[in-house]
Order: C-alpha cells, then sequence, then structure tokens
C-alpha cells in the first residue's frame, strides 16, 4: 500500500506483485455444501441455488454483467451436482479456456489465478479434490489457486493438500468463510457452523503458511453496527492475508428473502454500509488485502436491496469519506 492509498486494495495486491495484468478465472468444480441437502435445498439463509457462482458463468446473465453473447456461458453446469468424475472435468476445461479468451480479449489479461469459486470448493474426499485441483491447473499455467470453502470443510488433510500445491511459482490461498463472529448470528442465518470452527480452520491453514481470506457479511438479521464491529475486531486480531466484505443483499427465492417479504428483517442502505466500511477499514491491519467491499448480484435476481451503489461511485465514496476523516 503507498501513502496516497487508504487501504490495501486487491487490484493493488495484484499490479504490485505481478507487474502485468493478472486475472481469476472462476470454475464450479461441481462441488455441492454440506450445509445443504440432496436436492440443492437448505444450505445458508442468504445463498441462491448458484452457490456464489461467478456471475459470467450463469448463462443470460453475463450478458448483463459483461454484454457477452448469450451462448458463451451457461447456467450454472452443476445444478444437480451428481455428475460423474468425467463430466466434472470436461466442464471445468470450458470454464477455463472460454474464461481465459474472455479475460485476454476484454482485459488484456497476461496471468491467469485458479479460483474455485462456486459452492464448497473443498466438500469431497482428498482424492477426489487431488484429482480436480490437478486436472484443473493442468489446463494453463496458473499464477495461484484460490479455493473458496467453509469452516466445517477444512480438515488437515485438506490444509495438507492445499500446502502440497504451493511453488515458489504457485501461490495458494484459501478464501473461508465466517460472515459473522457471533454464534447466534450464524445460527440465525442457518450458517452449520460456529466461531469455534471457523477458528480451528483458520489455524490449520495459518499453521502451514497458506494465504486466507476471510468473508465478512455486514448488515446481518439482528445486527447493528456493535455487532460488527465486533466481528471486524476479532478479524483483525486474527491478521488474515485478505478480507472480504459484503453488504447484506437477499437473492429473490432465498430463505432470507422470505423473511423479507414478510417484513422480518431490514437490509442496510448504501450509506449506511459506507459508514459501516470506513469504519471497519480503519479497524483492520493496513497491510491486510482488501479483496471486494460490495456484492455483485444481477439486479433482476437481487430482492434487496433494491437500490445500491454501482461498484466504482462507493468506492469513490469510501475514500472521500476516509481522506476527508483523517
Amino acid at each position: 500500500m503507498n501513502n496516497k492509498e487508504m487501504f490495501f486494495s486487491y487490484s493493488t495486491y495484484l499490479k504490485n506483485k505481478y507487474g502485468k495484468p493478472a486475472f481469476r478465472v472462476s470454475v464450479d468444480g461441481g462441488f455441492s455444501c454440506p450445509n445443504r441437502n440432496n436436492d440443492g435445498s437448505g444450505g445458508c439463509t442468504y445463498c441462491d441455488e448458484l452457490g456464489s457462482l461467478a456471475v459470467y458463468h450463469r448463462g443470460q446473465e453475463a450478458s448483463i454483467a459483461h454484454s457477452l453473447p448469450e451462448n458463451l456461458y451457461h447456467p450454472s453446469p452443476f445444478s444437480g451436482r451428481g455428475f460423474s468424475m468425467a463430466a466434472r472435468k470436461e466442464r471445468i476445461a470450458r470454464q477455463i479456456d472460454e474464461g481465459m479468451e474472455f479475460l485476454k480479449r476484454r482485459y488484456g489479461a497476461v496471468y491467469f489465478l485458479l479460483y474455485f469459486q462456486a459452492f464448497t470448493g473443498t466438500f469431497a474426499p482428498v482424492k477426489q479434490l487431488r484429482e480436480l485441483y490437478d486436472f484443473a491447473l493442468s489446463r494453463a499455467s496458473f499464477k495461484e489457486l484460490i479455493v473458496s470453502t467453509r469452516p466445517d470443510c477444512v480438515s488437515p488433510a485438506v490444509a495438507d493438500l492445499l500446502l502440497s500445491y504451493r511453488k515458489p511459482d504457485l501461490d495458494v490461498w484459501v478464501e473461508l468463510g465466517l460472515q459473522s463472529s457471533h454464534n447466534s448470528t450464524l445460527s440465525r442465518i442457518n450458517r452449520g457452523h460456529s466461531k469455534e470452527d471457523f477458528e480451528k480452520a483458520f489455524m490449520l491453514l495459518r499453521d502451514r503458511g497458506l494465504k486466507i481470506t476471510v468473508h465478512l457479511i455486514f448488515g446481518l438479521p439482528g445486527e447493528g453496527r456493535k455487532e460488527i464491529m465486533e466481528t471486524v475486531r476479532y478479524i483483525a486480531l486474527l491478521k488474515p492475508e485478505g478480507v472480504k466484505i459484503h453488504n447484506l443483499h437477499i437473492p429473490v427465492g432465498t430463505a432470507l428473502f422470505t423473511e423479507y417479504s414478510m417484513g422480518e428483517l431490514t437490509v442496510p442502505s448504501g450509506y449506511r454500509h459506507l459508514s459501516y466500511v470506513c469504519e471497519a477499514l480503519k479497524m483492520l491491519p493496513p497491510e491486510v488485502i482488501i479483496h471486494r467491499l460490495t456484492c455483485d448480484t444481477p439486479p433482476h435476481r437481487l430482492g434487496a436491496p433494491r437500490t445500491f451503489f454501482k461498484k466504482g461511485t462507493f468506492l469513490a465514496l469510501v475514500k472521500d469519506r476516509m481522506h476527508y476523516s483523517h
């Protein structure tokens, strides 16, 4: 981070580390989640059926997000989560090839980071994980392996497997979902794990020297400024390499949307989220990489909030407010 920046952004990290345009290639590896039923129902109350799948892999939504031809990317290729290993590999290969082509064409990408984003990227036997990771990494010369997962899906064997991929020319990151440090909130949103589970997983990864990005959601049911800042303070003490901040957003069709529709909860406005973010950034250590500040849900899937700042506008507001508060 340089003196002109208010926080250490992910874009700055990538620029400093690689010197040339580097982008994530998001992949749906066909994983499910231990918190969901066999038919795909259940899970966290805010999670839709696509499980945080990258927008540009969502068929017609790609045209909304990136003005891509509708036939370039497709709806979640593993909707049933019951595909064979051969089918999973074929879909992974297609996502990687098309993703890299798009990133080169649109952004001039030079380096690529392999990102298992959708659902829980370590929810499988270690042997199966190794086969999928090996195959995906063999498709291109990736600079990083990034795996998004849950605290209850990080065992010593999984942590050892992830560590085995770290090389001088291949960094390994684990994105670990916490959302809130309050067990009452985690129970309220049906997360299926506790703060203690998170801390155990975090330490397993930290002890092996793996890089960790923690996911947080601001504005969860029953939480206000006090609870949110208690979570931020807790994470600040752990000093992860990165943090992802999400504003509470409620996709249509989720359990949380039903509660919202019945008037049982409210969603923080853009300005309220702005105040939370600015305070949080001041509390986090300056060396922590801030990967994101808001969510990306296509408007036609978003139940609430119906109005919110665009990414660029929100970032400018954050920088302005933090600058004038110094």
